[in-house]
């Protein structure tokens, strides 16, 4: 039984505040706020392009909101400045377990993808610079069907992309709403929690399992299955 494993990106294997440092060079000490806000603000933007069927590709909704975050924080930023700050979500560094995790994953036999909001090209790029591309048999962008995770359309694409099995895909993220999206589309979702202090959505769905770190994803997705199979 072929278990397909697809991996949100940004948020879950890269750290998308890892653009801090560069912030800390502009504006000093309001960096890490400003992280917060524009990361917030780069998902609303694309949940409500998904909503509203105006599809715009993930980099256009991150320099709508790294403008829209400049402009509530009262930073007037140079055509440079904001080029620099763009340009360094390509070279965002990955998590400190993920090399671990997904080299054991690979190892143990999964099919390893990268599945992102962000287009192909500028995931491609930075998992390559992130040093995590090699684990991957491919990158599926939700570009190819122009809306956003966590539309139902979305999840169905990753199937058919990668030819799993609806009953053998698993989602493995950091982010909630992404979870919950594709257990309503049928699939199975590891729920990556590396800090108590983040607190999953109440609502029906819940995570089929929850770890706080992807090191031993591969044998606890096992220890599911065999639990499940007995069951």
């Amino acid at each position: 039984m072929s278990i397909t494993l697809g991996f949100d990106v940004y948020g879950t294997l890269i750290d998308t505040h890892g653009v801090i440092g560069e912030l800390e060079k502009i504006i000093g000490d309001d960096a890490a706020r400003f992280s917060q806000i524009w990361r917030e603000k780069q998902l609303e933007y694309a949940f409500r392009r998904g909503l509203m069927r105006q599809y715009k590709n993930f980099s256009v909704c991150t320099r709508d909101a790294l403008d829209y975050t400049a402009a509530f924080l009262n930073h007037n930023f140079s055509d440079q400045q904001k080029q620099t700050l763009n340009s360094a979500y390509s070279t965002l560094p990955a998590f400190g377990d993920v090399i671990a995790g997904l080299a054991a994953a690979k190892d143990a036999g999964f099919n390893l993808y990268a599945f992102s909001n962000g287009q192909a090209e500028a995931v491609h790029t930075v998992l390559s610079n992130a040093g995590i591309r090699e684990y991957f048999a491919d990158v599926v962008s939700v570009d190819e069907v122009g809306t956003f995770k966590p539309d139902p359309e979305v999840y169905h694409h990753f199937v058919r992309a990668t030819k799993a099995q609806l009953e053998n895909a698993w989602l493995i993220s950091s982010n909630g709403f992404d979870v919950i999206g594709a257990l309503a589309a049928g699939m199975k979702a590891v729920w990556v929690q590396r800090s108590n202090a983040v607190v999953f959505d109440p609502w029906e769905y819940q995570p089929t399992l929850i770890v706080d770190s992807i090191r031993d994803l591969h044998r606890k997705i096992d220890r599911w299955q065999i639990g499940e199979t007995k069951s």
